[in-house]
């Protein structure tokens, strides 16, 4: 089993559980913790055990701040930022791209870069006193790193609001915006958490990664492309046995028994 300094890691039940473990900075997005993020949703990737991810804090009342603030203002030189910078979109792509479903546990207030980080995930799950926003305009910056996310899942109009005012939204105003998938009470979270995780695990994991592959290849292209495109992932979910024994155990009236292929 991994171990990391920034996080905790475990795997039980075939769900993979990360939890940003920096209380003292409310953990922040520093260089080392992206890179252990990046580590812990690789090894979760490539372990065989894993048939679903949750990201979630150790933190009481904050999932993360977002980026590391005192990262910009350290003297170090530009091109360094730069190649530090390449941590986000390397995550990104890591968690969207990832075969297995992911779900965001926001027990806290998910800020700026964690935003970002949080939209990467399949599902996000937040109890009521999560509060969410992009507050970098407020302290002299932008968040460039996730805007693509936020448009890629926010109307247009209320993420421009939320990137130029920087105030924060409240845990039902971002499920009503298409942020969050469930707000439930704090007493409530952790049984939803575990809900959603255990019955995305018992999901065949081939048909699960070619799905998820399909979602994540077919959101950019073009209408025409997207459609010759998922005929020819059914016809490669098809050829799989768990598709045989899923109809099956349909009109057997029983659970499949997954193979795996």
């Amino acid at each position: 089993m991994a171990t990391f300094e920034t996080l905790l890691y475990e795997v039980s039940d075939g769900v993979a559980t990360v939890t940003l473990n920096q209380p003292e900075t409310r953990n922040a997005l520093s260089a080392e913790l992206l890179g252990e993020l990046i580590a812990a949703f690789e090894s979760a990737r490539d372990d065989d055990e894993v048939r679903c991810v949750v990201l979630t804090s150790s933190h009481e009342k904050v999932f993360s701040s977002g980026a590391n603030l005192a990262g910009f203002a350290a003297d170090v030189p530009i091109v360094h930022r730069h190649f530090g910078t390449g941590r986000f979109p390397e995550l990104f792509r890591l968690i969207g791209g990832l075969p297995k479903p992911t779900i965001c546990a926001a027990n806290g207030h998910v800020l700026a870069g964690a935003l970002g980080i949080a939209l990467a995930c399949d599902l996000i799950i937040a109890t009521e006193e999560a509060g969410f926003g992009t507050p970098e305009i407020n302290v002299g910056a932008f968040p460039f790193m996730i805007m693509a996310l936020i448009y890629r899942n926010v109307p247009r109009k209320k993420t421009t609001e939320l990137l130029l005012l920087g105030d924060r939204i409240d845990a039902r105003e971002a499920e009503r915006i298409g942020i969050v998938n469930r707000v439930v009470a704090a007493s409530e979270f952790d049984a939803a958490v575990s809900e959603w995780a255990s019955k995305l695990a018992s999901k065949s994991p081939v048909i699960m990664r070619l799905g998820k592959e399909a979602m994540f290849r077919q959101q950019d292209m073009a209408f025409e492309d997207a459609l010759d495109y998922l005929r020819s992932q059914l016809s490669l979910a098809m050829t799989t046995e768990d598709i045989v024994e899923g109809v099956q155990a349909f009109f057997e009236k029983r659970e499949p028994q997954w193979k795996g292929r």
